[in-house]
């Protein structure tokens, strides 16, 4: 669970903003460092500042401290500003009410994320799909299949933008005049692959989103696309699984989704066919299989209302359950599911439909009741 957010204002200043791009851009830098850092200074203005020997007194290796001051740090940082100035280009910082709060419950959640596209979407409800960069065709169009019938009911279709599946579902959420959010392993000026680029414009144009926490400039590395697996589910509900080799990193998906909290569904194939064979092992696992749309609907049917009529939703009775714990006294989301008896993924889809209704936030993964009990 990420900790209590520092003394800074979501409205951070143009001094502090800049010191956390500094930050960001460092190579040895990861979420949980980053997270120590402001922690132990209250900003990142601070922290740049200290002395080299107070990071080494955190545990940071010099690595991290010895490029924080060079010029080509500051150029980068200086790009980061300018491509902020552009229209629909956003950053959010893991301490900002907008952070979509289902991610904010990481333990390593990023701490800055680069959003082209609206950026209020990744707080909306949303199933992952995800699945082979080499699929069949009948795995291709059942990606477009579901993604098209779901987004059209309302779900926002996440995934990461790769070929094959990931690719597909993008393009059923689109067909279905829904929504689509695409969670890259690269920055966000580095597209990859590139064959993707049309498709990526034309989601930030359908009113969708383009996320990467990574640097605007960092090309594609083949470490950063499994960790950026964590984003694609820690944004959402649950993954469903398309089809996949035992090898797929969509399995890596699927295991991050299952160890947050969320549903991980899989769409069962032939016995003969080697894409098939990942799907099956998850559910083997535990995975719901998934035969048809309803499947998923009926497993999220709750949020389901929600995403259809999301304006002219009542508000939900004070005396639902998880309000009342809440406005008893603030709890994680695992709490809560230890608490009411309810699963975890019951409890996480109840809160998002608490949260849009307004009667609930979440506040550096901790949730609270808001409004009179």
């Amino acid at each position: 669970m990420p900790p209590p957010c520092a003394a800074l204002s979501s409205a951070v200043s143009p001094a502090e903003l800049e010191a956390r791009l500094r930050l960001h851009l460092l190579p040895e830098l990861g979420p949980r460092r980053f997270r120590k850092l402001l922690s132990a200074f209250d900003s990142a203005s601070a922290a740049l500042s200290a002395p080299a020997s107070a990071w080494r007194a955190l545990g940071l290796p010099a690595a991290c401290a010895e490029p924080r001051r060079s010029a080509e740090i500051g150029q980068r940082a200086a790009a980061a500003l300018a491509w902020l100035e552009a229209p629909q280009q956003h950053l959010l910082m893991w301490d900002d009410p907008a952070y979509p709060a289902l991610l904010a419950e990481l333990s390593d959640a990023p701490p800055l994320l680069f959003v082209a596209g609206d950026p209020g979407l990744l707080e909306q409800p949303q199933l992952a799909m995800v699945g082979s960069r080499r699929a069949s065709r009948p795995g291709l169009d059942n990606a477009r299949h579901f993604a098209r019938s779901l987004a059209a009911g309302g779900f926002v279709i996440t995934s990461g933008l790769a070929l094959g599946i990931d690719g597909a579902a993008h393009q059923g959420a689109l067909e279905g005049g829904g929504k689509t959010i695409a969670v890259l392993g690269t920055g966000l000026q580095c597209l990859y692959p590139s064959r993707h680029k049309k498709l990526a414009a034309d989601i930030v144009e359908g009113g969708g989103a383009m996320v990467s926490e990574l640097p605007l400039d960092c090309p594609p590395q083949a470490s950063n696309f499994p960790r950026r697996n964590r984003i694609i589910s820690g944004l959402a509900l649950g993954v469903l699984v398309v089809e996949a080799s035992p090898s797929s990193g969509s399995l890596i998906t699927a295991r991050l989704a299952a160890e947050q909290g969320r549903e991980v569904y899989a769409i069962p194939g032939s016995i003969h066919h080697p894409g098939a064979r990942g799907c099956h092992q998850l559910i083997r696992e535990g995975a719901a299989l998934v035969e048809s749309i309803d499947d998923i609907l009926e497993a999220l049917r709750g949020w389901q209302h929600a995403a259809r009529a999301p304006c002219e939703q009542a508000p939900a009775p004070v005396a639902h359950p998880l309000l009342q714990l809440l406005h008893a006294a603030p709890h994680s989301s695992e709490e809560l599911a230890l608490v009411s008896g309810l699963s975890l993924p019951e409890v996480l889809a109840t809160l998002t439909e608490l949260e849009l209704q307004g009667l609930v936030g979440c506040e550096g993964g901790i949730w609270l009741g808001r409004g009179a009990p």
